[in-house]
């Protein structure tokens, strides 16, 4: 399952909005047969590669797999009857599949067909893998990510109104492959204001343009921002009341190619305008306030924090740490001149 699970990583960031997916043959002599990833939507799932990698050879094998074989034809055909037809002997799976048109169908049709099926190995680490999948499907908006760099004093920045650069040349690096990773980028109003971010994944490669949103409930964005500058690199959606998303200066942006988009301004109702244009990993950098306002709203699921090596002081625009932090157990990690913080605050197992 381990192997299972290396393998559907192969496919982050090209699946969406499908499950990432992998799947491993043995035979009775423990020797792997076949392998097998789901690469992007529309393509053959991590079962039906692996199956034809095998041929023949895939009757009698256990079939390892990190999600539940499918069992209806949507842009591909059940896998479940074509690991049944191939003479598979015995299937494990991670997790079930909680997909209404999938949730145990796949399970139960492999068991009416005499094959052996154990389900829950690895399947901790297959949810925490395919966390987005899961939030989008069993809680009905994106999976967040709320990312935050700051002094060694909780400032993230010098002084109000200040742009300042906290992390170093590691952290960085690390900070832009996790903007290849996910479908869109967050940020607040002012954050959009005072640091003007083109908030591009650079130095790694994205299968698709990068959606860069800012929550901006009167529509502020300046149409000469690096943002409404740079829609030829992806899209820039600002979550806007329906007042503003009806005035004047939100035409301006659209005339920029700029999406303006009218929500009731909460956070609940732009993360569901944004599921409705298939983000389903929400990357939030902040500030400080967007940062409050989604964890206020109870739609966190990870924090990341960057720690750097510098005192900015008494004037420093403070995190405000939610009250949980203090007895978290971190995955902690050194980045050069930075140490990373990380955990999952709700539990995907």
């Amino acid at each position: 399952m381990a192997r299972a699970l290396w393998h559907a990583e192969r496919g982050r960031a090209t699946t969406t909005p499908n499950p990432l997916v992998g799947a491993v043959l043995v035979d009775d002599d423990g020797v792997v047969v076949a392998v097998g990833h789901h690469q992007k939507a529309g393509g053959p799932h991590a079962e039906i590669v692996a199956l034809q990698q095998a041929g023949s050879r895939a009757a009698g094998t256990t079939l390892y797999c990190t999600l539940e074989p499918c069992s209806h034809t949507g842009r591909t055909g059940p896998c479940c009857v074509a690991v049944a037809e191939a003479g598979v002997r015995r299937v494990v799976v991670a997790t079930g599949d909680p997909f209404p048109q999938v949730s145990g169908r796949g399970l139960a049709y492999l068991r009416e067909r005499g094959i052996d099926v154990t389900v829950g190995v690895g399947r901790a680490d297959a949810r925490r893998q395919n966390a987005p999948f899961f939030t989008v499907v069993e809680q009905g908006r994106p999976w967040v990510h709320l990312k935050v760099a700051m002094s060694l004093d909780g400032g993230v920045a010098a002084r109000v109104g200040e742009r300042t650069a906290l992390s170093g040349p590691d952290a960085a690096r690390w900070t832009q492959r996790l903007r290849g990773q996910v479908d869109a980028i967050a940020v607040g109003a002012r954050t959009a204001v005072v640091d003007d971010p083109v908030l591009t994944a650079r130095d790694v490669y994205r299968p698709r343009p990068l959606t860069r949103v800012v929550f901006d409930r009167h529509a502020t964005l300046s149409p000469t921002s690096a943002l409404a500058r740079s829609v030829a690199e992806g899209p820039v959606v600002v979550l806007a009341s329906q007042s503003a998303a009806a005035a004047p200066r939100a035409e301006v942006l659209r005339a920029r190619g700029v999406e303006v988009l009218g929500t009731d301004g909460s956070i609940a109702g732009g993360l569901g305008a944004l599921l409705l244009r298939g983000v389903h990993a929400l990357l939030v950098e902040g500030g400080p306030t967007l940062h409050a306002a989604f964890w206020q709203a109870g739609v966190v699921d990870r924090v990341s924090e960057l720690v750097c090596d510098r005192v900015l002081g008494p004037d420093a625009v403070r995190w405000e740490v939610p009250a949980w932090l203090n007895g978290w157990a971190p995955r902690t990690v050194p980045l050069g001149r930075d140490v990373l913080r990380e955990a999952d605050v709700h539990r995907t197992d």
